[in-house]
């Protein structure tokens, strides 16, 4: 394990990177700079996702996260931070991550160069997120939020199995699959926590370890009752107004029925029904983009910021999005939207950590369960970062999208309820 480890950070070194120094003092990480005087938007949204994720994994990398991540907490925390909130910082900001880090070769671009440094931190950071002996070993036993963070993990190593999962070691391998099947000891919550046991399952099924159908067969069952048509599930037995479509059910949902349709579980017709009602919801949260780049604040959660779009990133990666609205309109409106929210520092302290708000220092408006960690869920409207340069989300020219186009009195798809 040690010779792996230093191999790794000979690589490191070769690139001029380190994963010391720096990291002992609590200092602001300095970003590499891209050059271009105009930037376009893919090169805005790569600095954008490596400001976010590189003090998470960097610290990580270097057994320092639980000494330098600040923690801040709701006015009604009820959580035992220290216990969670580190494991919320990786998980989500794993899986925000993994699709970019997937995208192929390392290259010496710049972008390559971003991508390269933060998967390789990123994997001696999982190896140390295990090992009893690392400082920054992380809670899987304690408590059931564990079941929620190790689903975010298991969904980042579906996404980036080439990159991330296939990489480690063996005995981190190992670790990790122990980690995840300690987790059944505990019951998941009647909501949307049903999809992160099956997804965690749905993981272990992927790569051919022993796991429990049932936790993902019940989870696949109720989401059959809870779905309510146009697009919409319950988050349990009671429907609510929240964004937990995009944060879970739909992206998780449907990535647990592709993984089961590669094994002759789950028919291709069920895939496809998925599909069609997350692309439909998508197009809710796209018609939600304001004009000048903002949306409404509606539910719980809303410090997870532009983890909001998960849904519409997630079928923008897919190359699913409906005839009606462009790949380049999608760009732009996202575009806009993560402009507002992080293209100043109001979000961010003087070490890049993200702080407990929407739009600033709000914490009265996170939730009980919401603490810094919580808040990584900001980097899943990133996906997109998956495709490459060339593919129409990133070539074909900016548009108006929905909204825009209405309030300047252009022609604009008419909208109307589906059937399925």
């Amino acid at each position: 394990m040690k010779t792996i480890c230093r191999i790794v950070i000979g690589l490191l070194c070769c690139l001029g990177i380190t994963i010391s120094g720096n990291a002992q003092k609590n200092k602001k990480q300095d970003l590499p700079a891209i050059k271009n005087v105009k930037q376009s938007d893919r090169q805005f949204w790569v600095q954008t996702l490596y400001k976010i994720s590189y003090p998470v994994i960097h610290h990580l990398a270097a057994g320092t996260l639980k000494k330098m991540m600040p923690v801040q907490k709701g006015d009604h925390y009820h959580l035992v931070a220290e216990e969670v909130t580190y494991l919320e910082a990786i998980g989500r900001t794993m899986a925000g991550i993994a699709p970019w880090l997937e995208t192929g070769p390392k290259d010496s671009s710049e972008e390559g160069l971003l991508r390269t440094r933060l998967n390789n931190e990123l994997l001696i950071g999982l190896s140390n997120a295990v090992d009893p002996d690392n400082p920054d070993y992380l809670n899987f036993e304690k408590g059931n939020q564990a079941i929620v963070d190790a689903a975010y993990i298991a969904h980042a190593f579906l996404r980036a199995p080439n990159t991330i999962w296939q990489p480690l070691d063996s005995i981190t391998k190992s670790r990790f699959i122990q980690k995840f099947k300690s987790l059944r000891n505990r019951s998941p919550y009647y909501n949307n926590w049903l999809l992160f046991a099956a997804l965690t399952e749905t993981f272990l099924m992927s790569i051919g370890e022993e796991y429990d159908p049932a936790r993902i067969e019940f989870a696949l069952r109720k989401m059959k009752e809870w779905y309510i048509g146009d697009g919409w599930y319950k988050d349990g037995e009671k429907f609510s107004i929240d964004y937990y479509n995009s944060f879970v059910i739909h992206p998780m949902l449907v990535d647990i029925l592709k993984e089961r349709n590669k094994l002759g579980l789950t028919s291709k017709d069920e895939l496809d029904l998925a599909y069609k009602r997350m692309v439909r919801y998508s197009e809710f949260l796209e018609r939600n983009i304001s004009p000048e780049g903002t949306f409404p604040l509606y539910g719980r959660s809303v410090t997870y910021r532009s983890g909001v779009f998960q849904a519409l990133a997630q079928v923008a990666l897919m190359q699913k999005l409906p005839e009606h609205i462009k790949p380049g309109q999608v760009r732009a409106a996202l575009t806009a939207v993560l402009k507002n929210l992080f293209q100043g520092s109001q979000n961010f302290d003087k070490n890049n950590w993200l702080i407990l708000g929407f739009n600033g220092n709000q914490s009265n408006l996170a939730d009980h369960y919401t603490s810094t960690g919580s808040l990584y869920m900001a980097t899943l409207a990133f996906l997109p970062l998956g495709l490459p340069a060339s593919s129409p989300f990133w070539s074909d020219p900016s548009a108006d999208w929905s909204a825009k186009k209405a309030w300047s009195g252009n022609e604009i798809h008419k909208d109307y309820k589906v059937d399925y």
